[in-house]
Parts: C-alpha cells; sequence; structure tokens
C-alpha cells in the first residue's frame, strides 16, 4: 500500500493489516520497544512502525538510515499521539541495506552541504517539501493555462537568435575546437558546423512564442533557458526553467492582468493542494511563510509608473527615512534593495511597476508616446523584489525597425520577426517569469540552488 493512500485512509484502515514499502528516515531501537520512521516517497508523511520480538529481530535492529524496508503491520489509530496514526508491525524484511556512512543522518545539515550531495538532498524533509512543491507548481501553471484556453507552445531550445540582445549565451557547435577553421576574414569559419552558422542555446522562448500567438490568440512556452551570466549570486544560475505567456489584441492592461490571475491562482493552489509541505517550510523561517502566501492571494495589486517609483525613492531618500547603496535616479535599473522597499515598506502589497525607460529595457518592448519610456511592467512583490516582467511588444513595423538600429539588432536576421508586423501584425504582449524564482516565492528559500535539483553556476558543473 502506498503511504499517499494509507494518509487519506487510517481512519477506515483502524485494526486492518497492510503492507508498505520504503526507506528508513529514523531508526530508534530500544530494549523493549523500537521505533522505525518511513517515507516511500509518495507524500510528505512519515509514518511511524512500532516493532518488537521480530523472527529477523537482531537484523532488523541493525538496519541503517535510508535502508530499503518492506513492512507488514496493523494500523493502529493513536488518539492525542504526535501521529495520527502508527503501524504494529508483524513482519519487517530488509530488501536493501544502506551503509552506516550514510551522509543524510537525522539532525541538521546546512544547505551549503546539502548542495555538496544533490544526489541525496531530495531524501531531506527540506528538499523533499521543496521539490513536491516545484513538481506541484508546474502541474498547476499548466491546469492554469489549459483551463484559461492557451495553446503550449513548445520553443526550440537551440537557436539562432539572441531575444534579449545581451549576447550572454551558450554556444553550440560540433566544430574541432582543437583544429578550428578560419574563413578569408580570419574568423570562424561557421559554414564548416552543424547548421552552416553560429548557434546558440536559447535564453527565451518569447520571440518564437509571438509567431504561435499571432496565429492561436493565447500561447505560453515552458521550458529550459540559458544564460552565461558570470554572477554568481544568490538570484542567478546559468541553467533554469521560464514560463512566456503571450496573447494577442492585447495591451499592457491585459498582461497585467493575465500575470495577476495566474500569480493568485497559482499560489491558492499550492494552498490547497500542499498545506503539509508549505506548514514545514513555514517553521524553518523567521516570518509567516504560510500568511505571506494567503496575503498575496487576497492583496490588492497596486500599480504606478517607473517614473512615480523613481520619486518615491528619492523623496524617502530626501526626508532621511531610508539609505541605499545603489544610487537612485531617472534612468537607473532598480536594484532590488530598491524593489523591496517600495513593496516591503511603502506599500507592503505586491506592486506593478510599469513605462520604463527605453533604454534599459528589450528592443522588442512598445515605444510609449512620450517617446522616452515602453509600455512594459515588472511586478514587485514583498519579500522578494521582481517576480516577473512583461510588456505590450511593438507592432509597428517603422517604430521596430527603429528600435532594432538602436540596439543594434541584424534586421535581416530577425527578418521573419519583422514579417510578424508585416503580415497582420495586431497589438499583442506578453510576460516571462522564471520559474525557479516563483518556486523560491512559494518555499520562502532564500537562494536559487536550493530550488534547482541540480544547480548549474559559474565554474560548477557537477552531477
Amino acid at each position: 500500500m502506498k503511504i499517499v493512500d494509507l494518509a487519506a485512509q487510517y481512519k477506515e484502515l483502524d485494526g486492518q493489516t497492510i503492507t508498505i514499502q520504503g526507506w528508513l528516515r529514523n531508526h530508534r531501537v530500544g530494549k523493549n520497544i523500537s521505533f522505525m520512521m518511513v517515507n516511500d516517497g509518495t507524500c510528505f508523511d512519515v509514518i511511524q512502525v512500532v516493532y518488537k520480538n521480530l523472527e529477523n529481530q537482531e537484523e532488523v535492529s541493525k538496519a541503517n538510515i535510508a535502508s530499503a524496508v518492506e513492512v507488514k503491520a496493523t494500523v493502529k489509530v493513536t488518539d492525542g499521539g504526535k501521529q495520527d496514526f502508527e503501524l504494529v508491525a508483524e513482519s519487517i524484511e530488509i530488501l536493501a541495506a544502506s551503509s552506516e556512512d550514510y551522509p543524510l543522518q537525522p539532525k541538521k545539515h546546512t544547505y551549503e552541504f546539502l548542495r555538496e550531495i544533490a544526489h541525496l538532498r531530495a531524501r531531506s524533509n527540506t528538499f523533499n517539501a521543496v521539490f513536491r512543491i516545484r513538481s506541484l507548481c508546474s502541474q498547476i501553471l499548466h491546469e492554469y493555462f489549459a483551463k484559461e484556453g492557451f495553446v503550449h507552445v513548445h520553443s526550440p531550445i537551440i537557436t539562432g537568435a539572441d531575444a534579449e540582445g545581451a549576447g550572454e549565451m551558450f554556444q553550440v557547435t560540433t566544430l574541432d575546437l582543437e583544429n578550428l577553421e578560419m574563413n578569408e576574414e580570419g574568423k570562424v569559419d561557421y559554414k564548416k558546423d552543424f547548421f552552416n552558422k553560429q548557434a546558440n542555446l536559447t535564453v527565451s522562448g518569447q520571440l518564437l512564442a509571438e509567431t504561435y500567438a499571432l496565429a492561436f490568440q493565447k500561447v505560453y512556452t515552458f521550458g529550459p533557458t540559458f544564460r552565461a551570466e558570470h554572477s554568481n549570486t544568490t538570484r542567478h544560475v546559468a541553467e533554469f526553467w521560464m514560463l512566456e505567456p503571450e496573447i494577442a489584441f492585447a495591451g499592457l492592461d491585459e498582461v497585467i492582468e493575465l500575470e495577476k490571475d495566474m500569480l493568485i491562482y497559482t499560489v491558492g493552489e499550492l494552498l490547497k493542494r500542499a498545506p503539509k509541505e508549505l506548514a514545514f517550510l513555514d517553521g524553518l523561517k523567521d516570518y509567516d511563510l504560510v500568511e505571506r502566501l494567503e496575503n498575496l492571494v487576497n492583496a490588492n495589486f497596486n500599480r504606478i509608473t517607473y517614473t512615480e517609483a523613481v520619486d518615491l525613492l528619492l523623496a524617502h531618500i530626501a526626508e532621511g527615512k531610508v539609505e541605499f547603496e545603489n544610487e537612485v535616479f531617472w534612468g537607473v535599473d532598480l536594484a532590488t534593495e530598491h524593489e523591496k522597499y517600495i513593496t516591503d515598506v511603502v506599500y507592503q502589497t505586491p506592486v506593478f511597476v510599469t513605462d520604463y525607460p527605453r533604454d534599459i529595457k528589450a528592443f522588442y518592448m512598445r515605444l510609449n508616446d512620450d517617446q522616452k519610456t515602453v509600455a512594459a511592467t515588472d511586478l514587485l512583490v514583498p519579500g522578494i523584489g521582481e517576480l516577473c516582467g512583461g510588456s505590450a511588444r511593438e507592432e509597428r513595423l517603422d517604430v521596430l525597425d527603429e528600435q532594432m538600429a538602436k540596439f543594434n539588432i541584424d534586421s535581416e536576421e530577425l527578418g521573419w520577426y519583422r514579417d510578424l508586423r508585416r503580415y497582420g501584425g495586431v497589438k499583442h504582449g506578453g510576460f516571462g517569469i522564471g520559474f525557479e524564482r516563483l518556486v523560491m516565492y512559494v518555499t520562502g528559500m532564500e537562494n536559487i540552488r536550493d530550488v534547482s535539483s541540480f544547480p548549474r553556476t559559474v565554474r560548477n558543473l557537477e552531477f
């Protein structure tokens, strides 16, 4: 029997004999009676097994943590106990023994240590909860977009286009790096490469998602993306997942409503479906994680322009209410400390900041009438700052061409993208949200490495 079913039906099974299989999480051997804590991976629950006087008592009593066992036992409801029920063993078979040097002993381990054994850390309570929530979060997002009539588009991982124009891309090649052939200009001859041109791992599926949005109206991509950023911070990894919806016949207001609706639905469903995991993680933090998530579901989302945000920050600095490490001025890309001050101190709610300076945003964002700002938005949430960002896309071909020239984007290379404006290019928009950043938010984890199964970071490629 699976423990997830046992945990749901234990009252009806009181007094009955069942069989479970799982792994030892803890083992306490006493003179007269002994206790095992067993989990089988089907849910967060760990079941207590009580045993004594077994035929193989000596063998079982020597079982180490992480040993796999099969337990035949009677279900016993425990009124007023720490557990709602326990199993009184009739027999225990050791299916697979574990070595006594198993590193995850029942004691407190640092996150740094657990990252070094990422192949084992999912067996700990903390990471069992985190990655179960990550899985649920993915399922809920797919449910949401299916419910709303979106078409799921699988954008390619290998690409010839840099969606952000930042150049921080991983190159893909079949060329012999020990014996590179050069062209007449003395540069690498990519005509000899697999794709007959330079290829890279994608940093975003957005541009290609736009092609499908102008055919299906509502689409989304959800897949791995890669950035060769030399940023060794708690918020950056080289390989991460991005969720990127795109909607046609829509402007910035519709994009903002979609972001808000998606986030409220996702967090609300997590609160319903992962109460035990969230309660456990709640106990690890100084703040109330569950309360923060409940507040988001019921929050009034505020909306201010970038200019208003800068004016607000400058006013608070002038009044002596706050000091920042990073300078504040019109045209600066707001730092995390600025964003968190806006959400945590000033508004104490989620805030959409809109209409950013064109020079600090991507070429595809729609230019506003003031010619200085673009119809872009970042959603800032308490405790974390920026959670996701989006914009109306520039649908006017002449303006897009001007933007591409300004940002040194090769218009010939993106001829297909320009075609979208030539052939029925209606207003459209979308947003992107780093999936790991969302998981950080809903679990309270403070390092992106702790929500990535096997984090890929600069100078680190283990596992």
